[in-house]
């Protein structure tokens, strides 16, 4: 962490969580507006590359993707 910036910000700890979300969230738009500035790790243009070139490969439906979502979370699937 750069050493003059506080940390966290000042005020930060009195946002409420919707709050601290949406200040991360300007803070990453904010960092993104120059896409040419935001490094992307050769193993992601990897993965991309290999969906690209595998389009069906990892297909899934919604109820498939809920299932692998609740599984991973150790949850029961949900039925909605």
């Amino acid at each position: 962490m750069f050493a003059g910036v506080p940390w966290p910000p000042s005020g930060f700890d009195e946002l409420s969580p919707e709050e601290k979300v949406d200040y991360v969230q300007s803070l990453w738009d904010r960092i993104t507006a120059s896409e040419d500035r935001v490094p992307v790790p050769d193993w992601h243009k990897d993965v991309i590359r290999q969906r690209l070139a595998h389009p069906d490969a990892n297909r899934m439906d919604w109820a498939q993707v809920r299932d692998q979502i609740t599984r991973d979370l150790g949850q029961t699937n949900p039925k909605a």
